[in-house]
């Protein structure tokens, strides 16, 4: 490992040459199943034809302009945001971090448009995560985020998502300015909030005159079978989304999207980007969001769910002293382990499959949304093999 490349990552200690689908190659030819997908980003898997073709296309064009100038790629792909969503109106980044930071300054500006500047608290949750940016970690549950880097930002609330009435007495505050949430927790442990629990704050916000951001980075872009995951309960839309990952297909790329009227205070030099929407991120973030808005893609989709999902739980039944549950929603699935869960992603290489962490002692499966249903078949088998793996190894240390 160089020590040219700044220590703030725990690398796995093996080097991937090439990928193709869901599937990843050493320079040595050993094939991994790969469940992480760049951590739910490569949504389409590894080298996609149509994504390919895309940027093989665009590179021979145009790779960068300034904002100052229209780029019609912007244009194209926010049409089909808006159209497939409850938005009006996106602004481009390059990650998900920015589209945060974007979100949470459309909230804060929405109130200063309106007279009320003193509404800038932001209702955050315990185990939420939505980015590494100075923002960001202060509206993340995660208080180890922050260590090191001085106080925390003032306006930033954090509360259980199971404590409604705290919930509601904080929508309440004259302070309040906007709520923030991810349906689907990726970080926290893939929970999946429940829609009574989704439209009840909602319900609040909209009474309070708060505005809800819904973080779809990790959840969104087809992740549970929809979409957005927060569609799977209508009347439960967002005043503001934060978009990433998937929407890329891989490629760096991020969009806040937002209502007209939330958006309000989003004026001429309100906020900006450099690389922010180029042509190069939009070629291929709009073949990637033509494929994954397919019905068939999600549909698809929601089968390789309901095949890992069941086969999870039927392992945890055999492994009862390995695995504690499984939750999650789509293919955004979580498995509590009873055994170290890094110990357990470690374990998973062994039998070259490919595991993400999570709160809460999980392991994420969060692989391709195309993922053929044999290689979802061929990930169980390799599950459970850890399983056995493991199971092997504690009997031996006892």
């Amino acid at each position: 490992m160089s020590d040219r490349i700044m220590a703030v990552y725990n690398r796995a200690p093996v080097v991937f040459e090439r990928g193709v689908g869901p599937w990843l190659y050493t320079k040595e030819g050993e094939a991994y199943l790969d469940c992480v997908a760049g951590i739910a980003t490569n949504g389409l898997g590894h080298a996609h034809p149509g994504l390919v073709a895309a940027l093989t296309e665009q590179a021979g064009k145009i790779w960068h302009l300034s904002n100052i100038f229209r780029i019609p790629g912007q244009e194209e792909l926010a049409e089909r945001l808006t159209a497939n969503s409850f938005a009006d109106t996106v602004f481009f980044g390059n990650s998900g971090s920015e589209a945060i930071e974007c979100g949470l300054k459309t909230a804060r500006k929405y109130h200063a448009a309106n007279g009320q500047p003193e509404r800038i608290d932001v209702i955050g949750f315990a185990g939420s995560f939505h980015g590494r940016t100075y923002a960001a970690v202060n509206a993340s549950g995660n208080a180890t985020y922050l260590e090191g880097f001085g106080p925390r930002l003032p306006g930033f609330i954090q509360l259980g998502l199971d404590d409604m009435d705290a919930i509601a007495e904080a929508i309440a505050r004259p302070t309040a300015a906007a709520l923030i949430v991810e349906p689907v927790q990726g970080e926290g442990g893939a929970r999946a909030l429940s829609g009574e629990w989704l439209l009840e704050v909602r319900r609040r916000c909209t009474e309070a005159g708060v505005l809800l951001i819904h973080d779809e980075i990790q959840s969104g872009m087809g992740r549970t079978g929809r979409l957005f995951a927060h569609q799977w309960f209508p009347g439960a839309e967002p005043d503001i989304m934060a978009v990433a990952k998937a929407l890329g297909g891989g490629f760096p790329v991020g969009a806040c999207v937002a209502t007209a009227e939330a958006a309000k205070g989003m004026t001429f030099g309100a906020h900006g980007s450099t690389f922010g929407g180029n042509p190069l991120a939009m070629a291929v973030s709009i073949a990637a969001f033509d494929e994954i808005a397919r019905p068939e893609t999600l549909a698809h989709a929601t089968k390789v769910a309901e095949t890992l999902s069941n086969g999870l739980r039927d392992i945890a039944a055999r492994y009862p002293d390995i695995i504690v549950d499984v939750r999650g929603k789509g293919l955004l699935i979580g498995v509590k382990m009873v055994i170290n869960n890094r110990e357990f992603m470690a374990a998973a290489r062994d039998q070259h499959l490919l595991v993400a962490g999570g709160g809460e002692n999980c392991v994420r499966l969060l692989p391709p949304l195309n993922m053929p249903i044999a290689d979802a078949e061929e990930a169980l088998k390799r599950f459970e093999a850890t399983c056995e793996a493991v199971r092997a190894t504690l009997a031996k240390a006892a």
